[in-house]
């Protein structure tokens, strides 16, 4: 990876509530490139750690790989996925670690093991040894889920 690349490639999916969106205090922030996902696009994957929910755990040995991070409803979330293309490093968050988010789905049910995106970006980057805590300054949740890394010794 070179010096000027993302740490993370921020897909969102195109009918993302952007007020409600996680993500959105970090459009701008270099370290970051946004891009607007919908059905027919393909995204190039080769050498990027996919985060998901059934794969090996994130370790600080994939330190160095740039993320894909798919922000998305849950209900979306599958048909996006498979959307991914190339050699990407799947990865998963550990099994333990809880949403602070107060989420109530109405149309499809939300993962235990879900997180919001900024929960699941802050997480993969302490994990492989970027810890940067103002990534959660603008997250209304952010100091519970905090807290709740530091109990997981990320």
């Amino acid at each position: 990876m070179s010096i000027d690349a993302p740490v993370a490639y921020l897909w969102r999916h195109y009918r993302e509530n952007l007020k409600k969106c996680s993500l959105e205090p970090l459009v701008g922030d270099s370290r970051f490139e946004f891009a607007s996902w919908k059905s027919g696009i393909s995204i190039e994957a080769t050498g990027c750690i996919v985060l998901e929910i059934d794969a090996p755990v994130l370790t600080r040995s994939d330190a160095g790989s740039p993320f894909v991070l798919l922000d998305s409803t849950w209900r979306y979330l599958t048909k996006m996925r498979a959307s991914v293309l190339g050699d990407c490093i799947p990865r998963s968050l550990p099994a333990t670690l809880r949403t602070a988010y107060p989420r109530t789905a109405r149309l499809s049910e939300n993962p235990v093991r879900g997180l919001a995106s900024i929960e699941a970006l802050y997480a993969a980057l302490r994990i492989v040894g970027t810890r940067d805590d103002t990534l959660l300054a603008s997250y209304h949740w952010g100091a519970e889920f905090l807290d709740t890394c530091d109990r997981e010794d990320l």
